[in-house]
């Protein structure tokens, strides 16, 4: 058995050894955002899938219309100035703090009084004297996911909050209700999202796990020292050196390997379980399940809607429509009364609303986008048909994949055509004859990809997708599952050999 156990422990921990330093590093990296928004990666150096191509990736999100031939289109790719016919190009990025990420915009929106906004990842800003200049919150979320204007106030959507100001030099903040019989619990997928990356404990829980990675890294490159130790030493002997020095060098990289290894084992045990549920496959079986908040933790937040909110728009009466990763909830102007959820409203994928628009001739209809694809909505009489195949859709609450064949990121309407943004295939529906220009050598050369991303790429095995095709998507599991084998064989061995023994012999450390 311990045979066994050693096989398990040693040649799936030397095959996986590079994914799983990959696995660590990229992991620090996502697990810091704002640290490391300024570092860009030339696309050059990445996959074909990697490229941009008929404005794919998000590279186009909206616009916002400035005169009857004048649009602003933003995206991933920043802020650009172009005309009705999406073919002359200028860039509005100045301002903006260096690197890729800092310039990925989720909405634009011209106010009635003529300011000119932008909400991004990393905060609101406003452009004046031809820049960007950021503007403080107070809301420490400063991730905007909408924008939204009515009766002269603007409002500011957080993943978490609402933000009102008529001045954009006064905010407050409004403390959006919870409906009537709220259910307090959060998703499964939110309570290992954040345990697997430490944030369920906020920064000092991001940075234990960044400590377990920096220990999966170490006790991998223990681990691969100690397999090479004997051979070092085999063919040092064999050339009649010295060996005594790297004898005791191997016995104390294996006391440091197995110290490390058992004292952080549990921990690092939940992380990789936490893990593998976070994507496709596993992900489907958890995507739709609710757990009690655990106290003491982030999740642990009066605010119903911490880390829910959207999309936001306005009906004809300045009611609001606010879309949150609970489904569509109607709210009214005032936002003081408790919101009503819709009882039949179109599908949303787990990554969130991508559009949120009336539709340009269809009275109270709303166009609804997200990877799990494109709709209109009637609010009138509740129907939602498939705006992409025309059939009505129903909904018959099958756990099936968060992905539909229309991953929609973006949507446009100028003064005569609607273009629909699809993140793989970029410009895939047109409502109209114009077909606008290819990418613009200007934008491909001042849009890379931030590290961040290149981090998410790697640490989800998407990076592979060119040499394994679909099953990439079994990078996750069968890695993780690896891992776990990996862990608990190395603990088994360590317990049954190694434990409570204060020397060890050279037999011991070579088997």
């Amino acid at each position: 058995m311990l045979k066994k156990l050693r096989f398990i422990h040693k040649w799936p921990g030397i095959i996986l050894a590079f994914f799983l330093i990959l696995f660590s590093l990229s992991g620090i990296v996502l697990n810091h955002r704002n640290w490391f928004s300024a570092v860009d990666i030339s696309r050059k150096l990445l996959p074909p899938g990697y490229q941009y191509s008929n404005w794919n990736m998000a590279s186009i999100k909206g616009a916002e219309k400035l005169t009857d031939k004048d649009y602003i289109i933003y995206g991933n790719t920043g802020v650009w100035l172009t005309n009705d016919s999406l073919n002359r190009f200028i860039d509005l990025n100045q301002g903006f703090p260096s690197g890729i990420d800092n310039r990925k915009i989720e909405k634009i929106l011209l106010t009635t009084k003529g300011d000119l906004l932008a909400g991004t990842l990393f905060g609101l800003y406003k452009y004046s004297g031809g820049n960007w200049e950021k503007l403080n919150l107070p809301d420490p979320d400063t991730r905007i996911t909408d924008l939204s204007e009515c009766d002269g106030n603007i409002y500011i959507l957080t993943r978490s909050n609402i933000i009102k100001s008529n001045n954009l030099t006064e905010f407050e903040i409004i403390a959006l209700p919870a409906p009537e019989n709220a259910n307090e619990k959060v998703s499964l997928f939110r309570t290992l999202w954040t345990l697997h990356s430490g944030e369920l404990f906020g920064l000092w829980g991001k940075i234990i796990v960044d400590l377990l990675a920096l220990v999966l890294i170490f006790l991998t490159i223990t681990g691969l020292l100690h397999w090479l130790f004997p051979k070092w030493i085999k063919f040092r002997k064999k050339r009649k050196n010295g060996i005594e020095s790297h004898k005791k060098a191997m016995i104390k990289n294996l006391l440091l390997h197995n110290k490390v290894g058992y004292i952080t084992v549990i921990l690092l045990l939940i992380t990789v379980l936490t893990g593998v549920f976070l994507r496709p496959p596993l992900l489907i079986a958890i995507a739709t399940a609710k757990v009690k908040k655990i106290p003491f933790t982030i999740l642990d937040n009066p605010n119903f809607w911490n880390d829910k909110l959207r999309r936001i728009i306005q009906k004809s009466n300045n009611d609001f429509i606010i879309s949150t990763s609970d489904g569509f909830f109607y709210f009214d102007k005032t936002l003081t009364k408790r919101p009503v959820q819709f009882t039949f409203q179109p599908p949303v994928s787990i990554m969130g609303c991508t559009v949120l628009e009336f539709h340009p001739v269809k009275e109270n209809t709303l166009l609804t986008g997200s990877f799990s694809g494109f709709f209109e909505w009637d609010l009138t009489t509740g129907n939602i048909i498939n705006a992409v195949t025309n059939e009505p859709y129903l909904d018959n609450k099958k756990v099936s994949s968060p992905l539909s064949p229309n991953l929609v990121s973006g949507y446009i309407k100028t003064s005569s055509v609607e273009y629909l943004y699809d993140y793989r295939h970029g410009l895939d529906k047109l409502q109209g004859n114009h077909i606008p220009s290819a990418m613009p050598e200007k934008i491909l050369k001042s849009s890379p990809i931030s590290l961040w991303n290149v981090a998410l790429e790697i640490h989800t095995g998407r990076i592979f997708e060119h040499l394994t095709g679909p099953f990439y998507i079994l990078y996750i599991p069968l890695t993780g599952l690896l891992l776990i084998l990996i862990l608990v064989s190395g603990t088994i061995v360590w317990w049954k050999v190694f434990k409570g023994k204060r020397v060890l012999n050279n037999s011991s450390l070579t088997k």
